[in-house]
């Protein structure tokens, strides 16, 4: 009897379900003769006997985890991999070649029976207490490119490795919660089966009660969010007092109460900005505040209109996971703040997505504390220099809804960094960024950012270079720009500023775009109908530099300005997005005569270069400024600031 669950897991599979050191050690031993005498018993069961008299089986019908074996070990072990490996050797077809490279099939065909029988009915009693409240995942189909489909939960990933089995199921959380995620991730594709949902990549909502909008009223749960987000607006950040700043905190807490976790990350950052203001702290960006305020006006609508209540408005799944032992690949990191605080954000790969691990410092009194200085402070063990370019496997992670990891110490729970060596060649396709066109399809299919779930490091890619054809400096804007190209000649520019907290990042980066890199890490997004990465590590012929960390003070001499076209679609959105941010930092209530003038001229240009759906909004708001009905005015404004920032992002 052959076991084709065994003759389907991949190294890959194998090193997921234990670790990579463990799969090389094996195939390190049965290449040396050191591997077991394989018997395969009539029931599919296969057992194996190695020269030093260990004895390893794997039962039928079942997984890698209910293997056994007679060494110390109390999880999966080097021997019960060698067993595997040495069975696949012995029994692999000579026509295995020319099989499919993958397997089309769906994990949404296991029927609540078999999932019983295989992780229990307690998984079961647990996962439907979640689906009853409803929960969003997004699931990826198996192609020839990825063949494993998987589902993003909030806060893990769940991973089928074998076609048709549910005994090698790969997930990041632990072991206490591990079988109701598989349940969970099971019922997500089911549901995506059920609605006809074939896309490589979807976001859905799966169980939950029915939304207000679907019983046929328009409530959302944000109307109190909306009165004290339109009061700021009314006002403006320029004349906002603490006691508005104080009430925005409440909602966002009563949001949070009611599981709405986006819109309430929203209101909560926009507290914030008035603080800020308030505070005179260089944190305060009237472009931001605008944002926030367009971003509740969006959900709010986005949720009313019948979109997804996870997606637009938070979901209901748990604030952390806890996750067991896993391998994360760094992809550098980004040094920030104020004159008084230092933050400092690694981004870490982790399966198909990216979380993030934040630390902050207080600048002490007539210091600078740069990224350089930052360098050499320890974080897990290791300098913050050797752990933006590590791998790190951990026994002892959280990670949030939000795709942040949190990394605890301990003496049971290990933490180790080890050196990235060529970690970033085997990352995921939905990380390693081959095709510059591809990319820029999978960004323009995205909802706009302002109804996105609210995650940390979302966009973050590795790009392969072909070719780094052009870089220049702008010394007015004091910007960096190089235009990268892929193997097929599709080109995208990397763009960083300068910035206090980092002022040798701009002479590390134009160093290492000139010594024929081979990958760049950083954020992706679309503009000027092009792709643009935020840079935070650069890959070449001599290792990795994270430019953010480098010592320097900013005063080499860089190269004149790059010849990147004019852009003046681009101006246009950018102007009125100024005045429109303008508008909302004096407060709709306080815009002197010359603004108003302003908003409609910024219509009339976009007007003349083609957007004149916009340029109606901008100039109806121009209108109503000054008018005797406020909640119109906000209205009107909301609906500008969000045709803005949408065209913006997605031209």
């Amino acid at each position: 009897m052959s076991r084709a669950d065994l003759l389907a897991l991949t190294p890959d599979s194998l090193a997921a379900l234990s670790n990579r050191g463990l799969v090389k050690r094996a195939a390190k031993d049965l290449d040396a003769g050191n591997g077991p005498a394989v018997t395969v018993a009539d029931d599919g069961g296969v057992q194996g006997a190695f020269p030093d008299g260990t004895r390893a089986e794997l039962p039928a019908g079942a997984g890698l985890e209910a293997a056994t074996c007679t060494c110390a070990a109390t999880s999966t072990c080097r021997h019960r991999i060698c067993l595997v490996l040495a069975y696949q050797r012995d029994h692999t077809e000579p026509a295995a070649e020319a099989r499919p490279a993958f397997t089309d099939w769906s994990p949404g065909a296991f029927d609540d029976d078999a999932l019983a029988r295989v992780l229990g009915q307690r998984a079961l009693t647990a996962a439907r207490r979640t689906f009853r409240t409803g929960y969003a995942a997004r699931i990826h189909r198996p192609s020839a490119a990825d063949p494993v489909p998987r589902v993003e939960l909030p806060s893990c990933t769940v991973r089928f490795l074998v076609p048709d089995e549910l005994g090698y199921v790969d997930t990041d959380a632990v072991a206490t919660v591990r079988a109701e995620v598989v349940v969970l991730a099971v019922w997500a594709f089911r549901a995506a089966d059920a609605r006809g949902i074939t896309d490589a990549a979807s976001w859905l909502d799966v169980g939950g009660k029915a939304t207000p909008a679907a019983a046929g009223t328009t409530t959302t749960g944000l109307e109190a969010a909306l009165e004290q987000v339109d009061l700021v607006l009314l006002e403006g950040a320029a004349h906002a007092g603490p006691v508005l700043a104080t009430g925005l905190r409440r909602i966002a807490g009563q949001l949070t109460a009611r599981d709405l976790h986006w819109p309430a990350g929203a209101v909560h950052d926009l507290a914030g900005q008035l603080d800020a203001h308030r505070e005179r702290r260089a944190d305060y960006e009237p472009g931001r505040l605008a944002a926030l305020l367009a971003e509740v006006h969006a959900r709010h609508r986005a949720a009313r209109n019948g979109s997804s209540r996870a997606q637009v408005l938070g979901t209901d799944e748990s604030a952390e996971t806890p996750l067991r032992r896993v391998r994360l690949t760094a992809l550098g990191c980004r040094v920030a703040g104020t004159a008084d605080d230092r933050t400092v954000e690694v981004f870490l790969a982790h399966g198909g997505t990216v979380l993030v691990l934040k630390r902050q410092w207080t600048v002490p009194d007539g210091d600078t504390l740069t990224g350089a200085d930052l360098a050499g402070r320890r974080i897990l063990g290791a300098s913050l220099r050797a752990l933006a370019t590590a791998n790190v496997v951990s026994e002892s992670a959280t990670r949030s809804a939000g795709r942040v990891v949190r990394v605890t110490a301990g003496r049971i729970a290990k933490t180790s960094v080890t050196p990235l060596g060529d970690a970033w060649t085997s990352l995921p396709s939905t990380l390693l960024v081959r095709d510059l066109k591809a990319e820029e399809r999978a960004l323009s299919a995205l909802p706009p950012r302002t109804v996105r779930p609210r995650v940390e490091a979302e966009l973050v890619r590795v790009i392969e270079i072909a070719e780094v054809r052009d870089i220049g400096y702008h010394p007015g804007a004091q910007r960096l720009e190089a235009q990268i190209a892929d193997a097929a000649g599709t080109t995208a520019v990397v763009t960083a500023d300068y910035a206090p907290s980092r002022p040798g990042a701009l002479d590390a980066l134009a160093a290492a775009l000139a010594a024929r890199p081979r990958y760049v890490s950083g954020a992706v997004h679309r503009e000027g109908g092009g792709l643009v990465l935020d840079p935070f590590a650069v890959m070449g012929p001599d290792g990795i530099a994270v430019p953010d960390l480098a010592p320097g003070d900013g005063a080499a001499a860089l190269d004149g300005p790059s010849a990147r076209p004019p852009d003046p679609l681009g101006d246009a959105l950018t102007a009125a997005l100024d005045v429109c941010a303008e508008a909302a930092h004096r407060g709709l209530l306080h815009v002197p005569h010359g603004l108003r003038d302003r908003i409609a001229r910024t219509g009339d240009d976009l007007d003349r270069i083609g957007l004149r759906t916009t340029a109606a909004t901008l100039r109806r708001l121009a209108s109503l400024l000054g008018g005797d009905d406020p909640h119109q005015t906000a209205q009107a404004w909301a609906d500008a600031h969000i045709r803005l920032l949408t065209t913006a992002e997605l031209r």
